[in-house]
C-alpha cells in the first residue's frame, strides 16, 4: 500500500520510472505538487479518473426514495459571528503594529491577494497588543466560543421551531482552545438543555471538524430515530495567533477567522429536505504534520504547510470518488457542491481536480470573501449559502449534493446529501 511504499522511500513516477526521495511532500512537490501517492504511483494529476462517473448516465443511488426517508436529515441551521468585522487592510495594519516581520511588501501582498475582503474576530482593535499570555488567550477563547456558540444554537433552534429541551444529543467540535469541563456542559447550563442530554466534545479535528461531528449526530439519530441531535462547530482562531517569521503562521494569520455554526439532525417526512445519505473518510498519515496546531511557549501556533494547496485537489477527488462509488452515484448527478473554504489556492486546486465550474464553487468563494477560513464552522456556512441560494434557487426534490472538508490527519471528509 501507499504508506508501506513511502516508508521504504520509493515511489513510481507516472512514466513508470522508480525513484527515491527525501519525504512524501518533497517527492510530490518535485513533480509539481499535484496528486498524492496512491497505490505506489505518483502522478501530476490524481491517480484515478472521475470522468468514469460521467459515463454512468444510467446510474442511480442504491437507496430507494422510501429508504431515503429513513435517513437522518438536517432539520435546521444557524450561524453566528463576532461583532468585530475587519477588512484585510485593517487586520494587516493591526498585526504590523506589534510584529516587525510582517512589515514587508511581500507579506502585505499575502494578505491583500487572499480573495478575502473581511473577517470577523473576537477582539477589539483598540485594545489589541499581540502580547496576550496563554491564560488570557484561552480565557478569550472560552468567552468568545460561549457567546457566539449560544447565538448559533439559538438561531438554529429558532429556524427549526425547536426548544433546547427538544435536543437529545449535543456534539461540539472545536480546535482553537481547550476547556475542562468542555463546551457541551457549559452550553448546556447556559441554554437550558435537559440534564439527561447525551454529549460529545470533539477537540482537535481542525477545519474538517464539522464532518465527523455531523457523522456522530447521524449515527445517534440512526440508532434512535425518534430523537434529535444538535451539532455546534465554533472556533476563535484569533485566540491562537503567533507572530514569528515562518510563512505557515503568516498564511494562517492572513486567512483564519472566528465563527460558529449549528445544525439539528433528526428524522423528517418533509420534502425537499437535506437528507444525509452517507459519509466517506480518507486519511493520508504521511502528511500528519502538514496541518494543525502545536504548542509554542504555552500558546497555540498554526501549522499550515504551503504544500497543502498542491495536495488538496487529489485528496478531494479520491474521497469523493469513493463516496460516489459506494452509493452508485455518477459525478454528473451532483448538482450542489458544499466545499470548505480553505483558502484561495485550496479552492482553486479542488475546482480544477474535480472539474467544477465557477458557478458550482461560487458559494465557497463567497464565504471565503466575506468571512475568511473559520476552520470547522466554514463548511456549514457554505451549506447555509447553498440552502439559501438566490441565484439557482433552493435545492429541489431529487437533487444530490456533496459536502467536503479537509483537516489535520491529513483527513479528507465527505458526505452525500439528497433532497
Amino acid at each position: 500500500m501507499a504508506a508501506t511504499l513511502l516508508e521504504k522511500g520509493r515511489y513510481v513516477r507516472a512514466d513508470g520510472v522508480s525513484h527515491k526521495g527525501d519525504s512524501p511532500i518533497q517527492r510530490q512537490m518535485a513533480y509539481g505538487g499535484r496528486g498524492p501517492v496512491f497505490k505506489g504511483r505518483l502522478c501530476p494529476r490524481p491517480a484515478f479518473d472521475l470522468s468514469a462517473h460521467h459515463e454512468q448516465k444510467g446510474s442511480n443511488m442504491k437507496l430507494s426514495r422510501d429508504e431515503e426517508r429513513l435517513q437522518p436529515a438536517i432539520l435546521s441551521i444557524g450561524t453566528a459571528l463576532p461583532s468585530g468585522r475587519y477588512s484585510q487592510e485593517e487586520i494587516y495594519q493591526m498585526i504590523c503594529s506589534c510584529a516587525e516581520p510582517y512589515r514587508n511588501p511581500r507579506i502585505e501582498q499575502l494578505f491583500m491577494n487572499s480573495d478575502i475582503d473581511f473577517r470577523h474576530l473576537y477582539l477589539s482593535r483598540e485594545s489589541f497588543t499581540g502580547q496576550e499570555s496563554s491564560g488570557e488567550l484561552n480565557a478569550r477563547f472560552r468567552k468568545g466560543a460561549v457567546e457566539i456558540g449560544k447565538e448559533a444554537i439559538t438561531a438554529c433552534l429558532t429556524a427549526g421551531s425547536l426548544r433546547a429541551t427538544d435536543i437529545d444529543f449535543l456534539v461540539v467540535a472545536t480546535c482553537t482552545g481547550y476547556l475542562c469541563p468542555g463546551l457541551c456542559p457549559i452550553l448546556g447550563k447556559e441554554l437550558g438543555f435537559r440534564n439527561d442530554i447525551q454529549r460529545a466534545d470533539l477537540v482537535g479535528m481542525g477545519c474538517a471538524g464539522a464532518m465527523p461531528a455531523l457523522q456522530r449526530a447521524y449515527d445517534f439519530v440512526k440508532a434512535h430515530p425518534g430523537k434529535k441531535a444538535l451539532v455546534l462547530t465554533v472556533e476563535i482562531c484569533s485566540a491562537c495567533y503567533c507572530f514569528d517569521d515562518s510563512l505557515e503562521t503568516m498564511v494562517g494569520n492572513a486567512i483564519c477567522a472566528d465563527g460558529a455554526a449549528a445544525v439539528v439532525v433528526g428524522m423528517s417526512d418533509a420534502s425537499p429536505i437535506a437528507r444525509i445519505a452517507g459519509f466517506q473518510t480518507l486519511l493520508e498519515p504521511s502528511l500528519l504534520d502538514s496541518v494543525g496546531l502545536e504548542h509554542a511557549e504555552g500558546k497555540l501556533r498554526i501549522i499550515l504547510s504551503k504544500d497543502i494547496r498542491g495536495l488538496a485537489g487529489g485528496l478531494a477527488a479520491q474521497v469523493i470518488r469513493e463516496l460516489l462509488e459506494a452509493h452508485g452515484v455518477a459525478m454528473e448527478q451532483i448538482s450542489r457542491w458544499v466545499i470548505h473554504s480553505g483558502g484561495r489556492r485550496v479552492i482553486d486546486a479542488i475546482q480544477t481536480d474535480l472539474g467544477l465550474s465557477d458557478a458550482q464553487i461560487l458559494h465557497s468563494r463567497t464565504v471565503l470573501k466575506n468571512h475568511g477560513n473559520m476552520s470547522s464552522p466554514t463548511v456549514l456556512f457554505v451549506l447555509q449559502e447553498v440552502l439559501n441560494d438566490s441565484r439557482a434557487g433552493a435545492p429541489r426534490s431529487g437533487e444530490l449534493g456533496v459536502m467536503l472538508a479537509l483537516g489535520p490527519g491529513l483527513a479528507a471528509e465527505a458526505a452525500l446529501i439528497s433532497w
